[in-house]
């Protein structure tokens, strides 16, 4: 279930994520440049104001945001019991980078991982990953856990962990794909863009939540 902070804080991170305001998201999705100002959520006789659906679809059409990760990463999912009974496995990036560890469609394999337990039901396949390294700083630190899901349909902008033939594992986003090539960005500006070929990549699997 929703809630009405909690909606309103997914548009909030859904800006940041973006490098925008919440009145520069709304100029991106067409909307008046107020829509999202705190003053319109809460009306002058104190009842809660919630978004328009018309206004979330603009918003997720101008920014290629799927709605599951739009409430996953933004933290609009309330946590309910039957949420709190599902775990994924759990992998570092050591494991991840070895051989043996995933079959061919980038889902883990065998049994006997550790394991963390999820705020929302999972979809069958996702799994838990620990971040190493800073290419991701300063959204995802040395530490974190980021929850993948190889079987979600990937888009321009979406955050994602790729591993190639080589056994190299990274947490990137994903700005470009061709049936030939792969462009990735990190969200460090330390780190340069890396355009890898499609046979380079063993597989590419969307980051749909994480634990900061």
């Amino acid at each position: 279930m929703l809630s009405h902070a909690a909606i309103w804080e997914s548009i909030d991170n859904l800006a940041k994520r973006r490098g925008l305001t919440p009145s520069g998201l709304a100029r991106l999705a067409g909307l008046d440049s107020t829509a999202f100002n705190k003053s319109k959520r809460v009306s002058k006789d104190g009842r809660e104001r919630w978004p328009s659906t018309e206004s979330l679809a603009k918003v997720l059409e101008a920014t290629g945001e799927g709605f599951d990760s739009f409430l996953l990463e933004g933290g609009a999912y309330v946590q309910t019991a039957s949420a709190q009974n599902s775990t994924v496995p759990l992998l570092g990036f050591a494991q991840a980078g070895s051989g043996g560890f995933f079959d061919s469609g980038g889902f883990p394999a065998g049994q006997g991982w550790d394991e963390v337990r999820l705020p929302t039901v999972s979809e069958g396949g996702t799994y838990a990953l620990e971040v190493s390294g800073d290419s991701m700083l300063p959204l995802y630190r040395d530490g974190d856990i980021i929850i993948v899901s190889p079987s979600q349909q990937l888009r321009r902008g979406d955050r994602v962990v790729v591993r190639t033939r080589e056994g190299e594992v990274m947490a990137k986003v994903l700005h470009r794909q061709t049936e030939k090539t792969v462009e990735l960005h990190s969200l460090n500006p330390e780190h340069k863009p890396r355009v890898l070929s499609s046979a380079e990549i063993d597989w590419i699997a969307r980051i749909v939540w994480a634990s900061q």
